[in-house]
């Protein structure tokens, strides 16, 4: 085996990934940026609600986007929707107080990859961020 066919079965180094957090809460906003540990994500931005976080999307292009579902102007399964249609590839966790099944499915039917509900500990969300971008 040659020096170029070498470079070729090495693993390749994890990308880092853009993550753009949307909460209508800037104390959550603040938590989860803090709280998120990988190196691998840059924080690129936040929004507080679906109406703003669609107009940094488009402007910041994230790769991996917390959502939370109850916010004014624009709700989070609207905006998952209409982000999931600018980006198909793009990882959403969905971050919500809401305990009803139904908007949950909603919002996974909709483009979104997981679900943490909130109050959650740093240990849960590091979690939820590592198997959101296992693959990435």
């Amino acid at each position: 085996m040659n020096a170029s066919n070498a470079q070729l079965t090495r693993p390749a180094a994890k990308r880092t990934l853009k993550l753009m957090i949307v909460d209508d809460s800037n104390i959550m906003r603040r938590r989860i940026e803090r709280s998120q540990q990988f190196a691998q994500l840059k924080f690129v931005g936040a929004a507080a609600n679906g109406v703003e976080a669609l107009a940094l999307f488009k402007r910041t292009d994230p790769d991996v986007v917390t959502m939370d579902l109850t916010m004014p102007q624009m709700d989070g399964v609207e905006c998952i929707e209409k982000i999931v249609q600018l980006k198909p590839a793009v990882r959403i966790l969905v971050i919500s107080a809401l305990n009803d099944k139904a908007t949950a499915i909603d919002a996974m039917e909709r483009g979104a990859n997981g679900f943490l509900n909130k109050p959650f500990t740093d240990r849960q969300l590091t979690e939820a961020l590592a198997e959101l971008t296992r693959d990435a």
